[in-house]
């Protein structure tokens, strides 16, 4: 296996990441060209490997234990999904980052990680079996917890304990189930259709499904699935570009995407549909999705009510997967990659509010649509789009996952539309309400915020480098949403095994 190109977007960041921590403080205008000249550099190769096809067939083994537990890296059509979400989304992450910490007294360490975290995430993206995928899926642990402790302020410290204890135990739910598709899977490959049909006896059958049930809730720490997501929330206590790439794109989709990968190509979606092991799989996604979004509507601060936002979008996600057919895998990656370009444009609208007005919750928002418009009119249109508004790309992936849902027939489908249809209307309260308090409050609040805050007419959009990605995001929101045809169609591809 000669395709060693295959480890230089992940190397690339991993060690950049690493130099920042090992050389002097840079200089403070130099810092930003070498954090971003990276950032786009590995992006460019990243673009370049999924447009020609490099390691598609014959991948990379970086290094073998035994025949079946091999660190090989290979790109499929999942892979080229989700590196391509990344090596999009980062650079745009990054540029916001950068005006967001200027102030901050320790952003080589920041920078560090955050960078470190690229490459990694990309590892997850290009693992070719599943011993590579958990091992990195672990990894991404130990690089964004420092992310999360960051401010070293007494919440922060709590919060980064229960992301490590719930990952943790995560992980060892995770290992006991990549351990049985090792022992009783023909390979421990990613192969479209699952690897172990073949390899139970009908006196197992109870047992695998057990198995599955130990990984999907092992992965779904990090997909934030109920009851282990509590270290979501907890979680917006770290900086906003933080908090945007584990709440829409690194850690969350990767544990979303872990569990497309041991669904379709591990276990099997043909072997899993209409066992007891789908039915309680949909039943905690459907939980999550009603839990979720109600606590967005009850939560009043701006951050952590994204937050249950999230927690309810991702299993949108794996309510795609749990129809167990090609319509919801194509449904799951739909929402996949158009949830973490709304929800990202959702935080770091909110992570601007907090770093140029200091407002925290949803009560202090009065009148700031005003003050800035482009921030709030840009939140305006990701929280349209994630309640499914025709028009949007959030209305494309919960129709795909509506039609996934019907196409099985059955109870089931029907309470997942119902499912669906509550968090829409919940949805568009938690987003809506704050856009009308930030452009159209009750007149009384209106003349109390106009004459008690005297650094309220100081308040304004920040500069480019924060309103850049904002504006990219909603451009997309709003191609995706009338033009879905051509990125959908991938996602065909891949749930056809043709990618």
């Amino acid at each position: 296996m000669n395709q060693v190109l295959l480890l230089v977007p992940i190397l690339l960041p991993i060690l950049g990441g690493a130099g920042m921590m090992l050389i002097p403080e840079p200089d403070r205008k130099a810092r930003p060209l070498l954090i971003e000249g990276i950032v786009i550099l590995n992006s460019i190769i990243l673009c370049a490997i999924i447009l020609t096809g490099y390691g598609r067939d014959e991948g990379y083994l970086l290094f073998s234990v035994a025949s079946s537990l091999e660190v090989i890296f290979r790109v499929d059509g999942m892979g080229i999904v989700f590196s391509g979400l990344v090596a999009f989304l980062w650079p745009l992450a990054t540029l916001y980052a950068l005006e967001y910490m200027e102030h901050d007294d320790n952003q080589n360490n920041f920078f560090a990680f955050y960078t470190m975290t690229y490459g990694v995430t990309v590892a997850i993206a290009f693992s070719g079996n599943l011993v590579t995928m958990y091992l990195f899926y672990e990894v991404l642990t130990l690089v964004t917890f420092p992310l999360v402790l960051h401010y070293r302020t007494r919440e922060s410290r709590k919060a980064s304990q229960t992301y490590l204890f719930y990952s943790i135990g995560g992980a060892a739910c995770a290992f006991i189930s990549m351990v049985f598709v090792l022992n009783h899977g023909s390979t421990s490959d990613f192969i479209l259709g699952g690897v172990l049909t073949q390899g139970v006896n009908a006196g197992e059958i109870n047992l695998t499904l057990a198995m599955f049930i130990l990984g999907f809730f092992g992965f779904g720490v990090k997909a934030a699935v109920f009851p282990l997501h509590k270290w979501l929330p907890a979680a917006s206590v770290a900086p906003t570009p933080v908090t945007a790439l584990l709440h829409a794109v690194a850690v969350v989709k990767s544990g979303a995407f872990a569990i497309l990968r041991l669904t379709y190509y591990s276990y099997g979606a043909d072997f899993l549909r209409g066992t007891w092991a789908q039915y309680l799989m949909a039943f905690f996604v459907m939980f999550t999705i009603v839990y979720g979004s109600t606590m967005g509507v009850k939560e009043i601060h701006f951050k952590k009510r994204l937050a249950y936002s999230t927690i309810s979008n991702l299993s949108y996600i794996l309510l795609g997967a749990v129809m167990m057919c090609p319509l919801g895998l194509v449904a799951a990656l739909t929402h996949l990659v158009f949830h973490a370009i709304m929800k990202i444009c959702a935080f770091f609208c909110a992570g601007a509010v907090m770093h140029k007005a200091d407002r925290h919750y949803v009560y202090e928002l009065d009148l700031l649509g005003h003050r800035m418009p482009v921030v709030f009119a840009c939140f305006t249109v990701a929280g349209l789009s994630l309640t499914g508004i025709p028009l949007f790309a959030g209305f494309i992936s919960k129709w795909n996952i509506v039609q996934a849902a019907l196409s099985n027939g059955g109870k089931l489908s029907y309470i997942a539309v119902a499912v669906l249809l509550y968090s829409a209307a919940m949805t568009g309260i938690y987003t809506m309400t704050v856009v009308v308090r930030a452009f159209w409050p009750k007149k009384d609040v209106a003349a109390v915020v106009l004459e008690g805050q005297k650094d309220f007419a100081s308040v304004k959009d920040p500069t480019w480098k924060m309103l850049l990605p904002l504006v990219v995001f909603v451009v997309l929101i709003f191609y995706f949403g009338i033009h879905p045809d051509g990125v959908v169609s991938i996602f065909r591809m891949v749930a056809e095994g043709v990618l």
